[in-house]
Formats: structure tokens, C-alpha cells, sequence
């Protein structure tokens, strides 16, 4: 698998489950497992014992070559809350032989490698506002180095040689270099689903080999061997401290206007071709001066109107005088003449319709309107 089928095949899983990341802060742990490729090692180490190929003293003796393997990581950290992980970690990898080389293929291969170790690593994640979050690393440990039963036959270039054996395991400084992409899963706060590279090596182990002739007699000599890995894991990490995203704020519909109260309308008549009040029409108006602030009004408004008994510039100028002196009752009963509009239509808006010249109770009045 290489490492673009596996980090396209990470996005395609995390898809339908991202949510917008948040910083890891506190404890974290996380595991991941994948492929891992073993780069052939180069051997070196004195010619006379096990290859013999060269002529120096610690001289390329050979070359191992690898199958694809396997291997995994577990991780235990903490995040600041600002994008800087630090953790510590086991790993390991195994990669079985599948070649070894020494101035030409040898038959017989056989056996496995596996390195496991410790790391300390530091991390950066990249919190971009996105669904996903890119992060880099780097980390240095100390790292186990385990040829189990690697071995040949024979080798084409010593005919005093019958096998080589390496069955041998040594501990070295390691140091790693990391690239991954984490896809946080809204389902559960705190999990994301991991995708990444790692690049770890460690220094040259020194590993026994033992050589044995055509009589069975053993000779054991120590050589190294290269160790440089390339890994592509996919895992999960999970921070136990990540804030519970907050439930979506419900969007309140604001409450619809209160309706205006309805207006209400007074009616005080006068007597003919008469502007003064009669005490029916004093308590009239007092009602509605009243009710204006109970009613909390805004606008008070005064129409005067006239029958037709008269001319139409008499019944206008009469008309004027019903709503001026209602208006001023108002004003002394407490109402602010700033709040009251007074107009006059004369004969213009009969209340009962009639011909000219007929006198019309009705039509002699006053409307008073709050609203």
C-alpha cells in the first residue's frame, strides 16, 4: 500500500464523521498500526569472517534485502491547548528477509527482523478552522534491533563456508520523523481518526554472525547492519479533556407585535346651531379623557361636524367652534393638548345623510377618537 492510497483512503472514512477541530488539551492517547517498509541493510564488518568480499577491514560485506512488513505504534501524551503535543511511545516493526546478497544472490534465505523501542516525540498541530487537522513531528528513544534466524546456505565466494547465521539482537539510539493528518469525529468529542508517515531509523546495531564450514565448526564475528524504516499507520487518538461542543442555540422567532388596540370613538351632539356643552356631553367627554390613560393613548382626535341647515361656510366655521370647545374640556380634564389633533368638516361628513337645508341631530356632533 503506498502512502497516498493510504491517506486518501483515511479521508474517505473520516468524511461523513468530521467535525471542525478543536486543540487537544490534557491527556491523550493513541495507537496506530500499518505498513512498513524496511530498507535493504547494508552489512559491514570484517571480510575475513563471514562474506569475504572486499579487501579492508570493515568493508561492505553484503546487502539484506526485505519483504513487506508490518508494524504499530501506542502513544500516551498531552496537548497544550495550543496546537504543541508532547507523548512518549512504543513501537515496533517486523519485516521478514526476503534476499541477501554478497557479490550475488545466496540461496537458502530465511528469518525475520523486528525492531521495537521508546520514544519521546514532540508534535505540532496546524488547527486551521478545517475538518481536518495536518500535524508534524519529531522524536528521538532508544530502539531493540532483532535478527531472528536470518541466515543463508552458503556463500558463492567461500567455498570453506557451509551457512551464515544472524540470530543476534542490539539496542541503539533511534530518531523518527512524522507527518500525518488527524480527522476529528463529531460522534464522539475528543476521537479522531489518524492518518500518517513515519519516517524512524536508528544508529547501525552491532549484530553476531556465525559462519560454519563444511566440518560444522562455528566461527561467530560481529558485523552492522542498517536499520531505516518507512511507515504508513492508521489509527485513532482520543483526548480525554475536549470540551463537549455546545448544543446549538435554538433560534427564537421573535414574538410578533402587539397588536394596536382597537381605536374607540366618542360622540358628543350639541343642540342646534349651538357650540356649547350640555352635561350629557361633559360626561361623554370625560369618559374618553379618562380612558385615554388607562388606554395608554398616543393621539387623541377632535372632529367637528354640522347639519345642513345652513350655509356651508357657516356650518364649517360652526363646526370648528364644537371641536375647539370639546378639545378644551379635554385639556381641563388632564389631557395634554399636545396629544389632541382638532379638525372641522362642516356639512361635508353627515353622520345620517340628508338633503340641504334639514336639520339633523345626529349630524350636530363631535367624535372623539383615541388611539
Amino acid at each position: 500500500m503506498s502512502l497516498k492510497k493510504a491517506l486518501l483512503a483515511a479521508t474517505v472514512l473520516a468524511l461523513p464523521l468530521a467535525a471542525q477541530a478543536q486543540p487537544v488539551t490534557g491527556v491523550y492517547v493513541g495507537a496506530g498500526a500499518g505498513y512498513n517498509y524496511l530498507q535493504n541493510g547494508k552489512i559491514t564488518g570484517p571480510d575475513d569472517r563471514t562474506f569475504d568480499v572486499g579487501n579492508d577491514n570493515d568493508t561492505v560485506l553484503g546487502e539484506v534485502e526485505f519483504e513487506n512488513g508490518f508494524g504499530g505504534v501506542v502513544s500516551l501524551g498531552w496537548g497544550f491547548g495550543n496546537g504543541l503535543r508532547a507523548e512518549i511511545e512504543g513501537n515496533y516493526r517486523q519485516n521478514d528477509v526476503d534476499n541477501i546478497s554478497a557479490g550475488g544472490p545466496l540461496p537458502g534465505i530465511g528469518g525475520t527482523a523486528r525492531t521495537y523501542g521508546a520514544m519521546v516525540n514532540a508534535l505540532y498541530d496546524f488547527n486551521l478552522g478545517l475538518p481536518v487537522v495536518p500535524y508534524v513531528g519529531a522524536g528521538v528513544g532508544w530502539a531493540w534491533t532483532d535478527y531472528d534466524t536470518v541466515r543463508s546456505r552458503f556463500t558463492p565466494n567461500n567455498a570453506n563456508v557451509n551457512s551464515v547465521t544472524i540470530n543476534d539482537k542490539d539496542s541503539q539510539f533511534a530518531f523518527q520523523g512524522i507527518a500525518g493528518l488527524a480527522f476529528p469525529i463529531a460522534a464522539v468529542p475528543g476521537l479522531a481518526l489518524t492518518a500518517e508517515y513515519r519516517f524512524f531509523g536508528t544508529l547501525e546495531p552491532e549484530l553476531t554472525v556465525v559462519t560454519r564450514g563444511p566440518t560444522g565448526v562455528a566461527t561467530s564475528s560481529k558485523v552492522d547492519s542498517e536499520n531505516y524504516n518507512h511507515s504508513v499507520f492508521v489509527g485513532l487518538r482520543y483526548a480525554f479533556n475536549q470540551p463537549v461542543p455546545p448544543a446549538p442555540v435554538p433560534v427564537v422567532a421573535p414574538a410578533p407585535a402587539a397588536a394596536p388596540a382597537p381605536a374607540r370613538t366618542y360622540l358628543v351632539f350639541f343642540d342646534f346651531d349651538r357650540a356649547d356643552l350640555t352635561d350629557r356631553a361633559r360626561q361623554i367627554i370625560a369618559e374618553a379623557a379618562q380612558n385615554s390613560g388607562r388606554m395608554q393613548t398616543t393621539r387623541i382626535e377632535v372632529a367637528g361636524h354640522a347639519d345642513r341647515a345652513g350655509t356651508p361656510q357657516y356650518n364649517q366655521r360652526l363646526s370648528q367652534r364644537r371641536a375647539d370647545a370639546v378639545a378644551a374640556e379635554l385639556v381641563r380634564l388632564g389631557v395634554s393638548r399636545s396629544a389632541i389633533t382638532v379638525q372641522a368638516f362642516g356639512e361635508s361628513r353627515p353622520l345620517v345623510p340628508t338633503a340641504d337645508g334639514v336639520r339633523e341631530p345626529q349630524n350636530r356632533r363631535v367624535e372623539i377618537v383615541l388611539r
